[in-house]
């Protein structure tokens, strides 16, 4: 089971750059790239709404949805972020540069919430979870290549 998970996150991740192209083509051919990140999410939601339709989950009720602390409401706003800029800066950056960025920036985000356990229970940065991150951090110079800009 965990072999099919981790085979399905890498599948996924094989389309991130798909999806930041689609949204920056759309973007140049259209009203630009807040438009085409509000179609992506438009579009997702819809799909979103069915795929709940179609499971039948019990719903929360108002009462509840109420009670649920301010930060819960972020994560659609930070998807949104995300892919506003990655709408904008892949055709300037290029999808490779991109995602290897994004890696980076998750990775190292990752570190640091799990060491001081964020929502969670804390896991130490230790010195091979560090040196992951320098050996992304590695990988994301030879392929952005600061340098030659």
């Amino acid at each position: 089971m965990k072999y099919a998970l981790i085979l399905l996150v890498v599948m996924i991740g094989t389309l991130l750059p798909l999806q930041a192209l689609v949204n920056a083509r759309l973007g140049q051919v259209t009203a630009g790239a807040v438009f085409a990140a509000t179609v992506s999410f438009l579009v997702g939601t819809v799909s979103l709404a069915l795929l709940l339709l179609a499971t039948r989950p019990s719903w929360p009720n108002v009462e509840q949805l109420g009670r649920l602390p301010a930060w819960a409401w972020t994560g659609g706003l930070i998807g949104a972020a995300y892919v506003a800029i990655a709408t904008i800066t892949v055709p300037r950056l290029g999808a490779s540069a991109l995602i290897s960025l994004t890696v980076l920036g998750q990775l190292a985000g990752a570190v640091l919430l799990d060491h001081f356990g964020v929502l969670h229970a804390p896991q130490p940065a230790t010195p091979m979870r560090i040196g992951g991150v320098l050996l992304i951090l590695g990988g994301v110079l030879l392929v952005v290549q600061p340098w030659k800009q």
